[in-house]
């Protein structure tokens, strides 16, 4: 099969970062067109940066980088410091990578090349608020005829909020921007907090990648075992959840997850169930499905398939 035509939208971020190194090194499945930030996790300086940093550790200094939206489309930006750290990457050292950034913004980046796109061709992982995609929508909603699929993580329903009891954060830093994704009639999968919280760590599975022992592998434990500490703490769980590697996984083993299609909404009213995802799982409120929500997952399938993937790495 063709590799997938892909462009990665993040906000790095711990687990953005170990997402992108899951992306990079796997060239034959994913042909990754470009990387674009957006303010989320982090400001965007240090998202741009961050994703930079990622692109040099994976060896793959071709694929462009963009900056795009320093703020959500109509909420006040906030940002993600107590579980990610104050530079977004916890265990490591951040500094100026070498190469830059791509000229011009990752809104213009997405109108452009969505819309010279054959129809329905290129795939978005949206790793971390969607503002950049709905920014580009609205400027230029044709576009939406270049997308093949969008698949975002993000939304909560069994497993209750992140940052609130019922909003996860990547919906909660900007529902009006789910809003314009979702309305946009693209095909959506989402990997909610119901599936990434049973993408948990463990001792066995981090020594599983320490033993790979290159600088990727060493770089993904280090961050890994800075930033889990507040979900175990906060959940009381045996390990962390890896939310955002969990969109490239599914584009590589979507085997390894579970799910069905139902019918979403976000709740983008000012009050305690702001950033909230209704998701209709049992058809309670007969609308058309308009996602498909993942609901399970396979936690040693997809550390296996990180450890295959990393040891190709530096």
């Amino acid at each position: 099969m063709a590799p997938i035509d892909l462009i990665i939208d993040t906000d790095p971020g711990a687990d953005d970062v170990v997402a992108l190194l899951l992306a990079m090194a796997s060239p034959n499945e994913l042909n990754i067109r470009a990387i674009t930030t957006v303010a989320g996790n982090v400001s965007l300086d240090k998202a741009a940066r961050n994703a930079r940093l990622a692109r040099e550790w994976g060896g793959r200094e071709e694929i462009p980088v963009y900056a795009g939206a320093p703020a959500p489309l109509q909420r006040s930006p906030v940002y993600a410091q107590d579980i990610h750290g104050d530079e977004g990457l916890p265990g490591v050292e951040v500094y100026e990578p070498r190469k830059g950034l791509a000229e011009g913004s990752a809104v213009r980046y997405l109108i452009d090349t969505l819309g010279s796109a054959e129809p329905h061709s290129i795939t978005l992982a949206m790793l971390g608020p969607q503002t950049n995609l709905a920014l580009a929508l609205l400027q230029a909603p044709e576009i939406v005829r270049g997308i093949k699929e969008v698949v975002v993580m993000g939304g909560a329903h069994f497993n209750g909020g992140n940052i609130t009891p019922v909003a996860e954060f990547n919906l909660f830093a900007d529902p009006h921007a789910a809003e314009v994704v979702m309305g946009s009639g693209v095909r959506l999968t989402y990997l909610p907090l119901d599936a990434t919280h049973q993408v948990l760590t463990s001792e066995a599975r981090l020594a599983q990648l320490r033993a790979l022992n290159n600088s990727a592998s060493q770089r993904v434990v280090a961050i890994l075992e800075a930033y889990i500490k507040a979900d175990m703490t906060r959940y009381d769980l045996p390990g962390g959840p890896v939310h955002d590697a969990c969109v490239i996984a599914w584009l590589l083993r979507p085997q390894l997850f579970e799910g069905r299609r139902i019918y979403l909404q976000v709740d983008s009213r000012e009050g305690p169930t702001f950033g909230q995802s209704i998701a209709d799982w049992h058809g309670a409120l007969q609308q058309p499905a308009n996602v498909t929500w993942i609901a399970r997952a396979d936690a040693q399938g997809f550390f296996d398939l990180l450890s295959a993937r990393l040891a190709r790495l530096m």
